[in-house]
């Protein structure tokens, strides 16, 4: 059975998508720990990431680190954070989003209840960062 993450990929659910490429996407999480927050997912339903191939792996380090740029330039945050966690969908992403502090990088802080206009100018803010760092993808 498919995953949410491949319902989104496939379009069957809505996505607000910052990267398309053959292996991976990016999208915003609709429950933000902080705006900007985005996930780096292989199209391939891996569940966990240690059983990603190395070559997925490291060109879904990359993206990471691109949106992770992004991210930077259009948020100004102290750092960005990553993680691999796990556990809300088996299908392997990547958390990548904005930090000031650890406290930021909290699951307790995820707010659903953010507006679907904050979601689209947080996308519009990424993809203009992607561009102007000379980050091409699909989107």
């Amino acid at each position: 059975m498919p995953s949410l993450f491949s319902k989104i990929i496939s379009g069957e659910l809505d996505g607000r998508f910052v990267w398309t490429d053959d292996h991976c996407v990016a999208f915003l999480t609709i429950a933000p720990i902080r705006r900007g927050h985005v996930l780096v997912v292989p199209r391939e339903e891996v569940d966990h990431w240690i059983d990603a191939d190395p070559q997925l792996w490291a060109h879904l380090s990359e993206v990471a680190r691109k949106i992770g740029v992004a991210l930077h330039k259009a948020f100004e945050p102290t750092r960005v954070g990553t993680m691999v966690a796990g556990f809300e969908i088996p299908h392997l992403h990547i958390h990548v989003l904005p930090i000031d502090t650890m406290a930021d990088m909290d699951f307790a802080n995820a707010d659903a209840s953010i507006l679907a206009e904050q979601l689209d100018e947080d996308a519009d803010r990424i993809t203009t960062a992607l561009r102007a760092a000379g980050f091409e993808s699909g989107v």
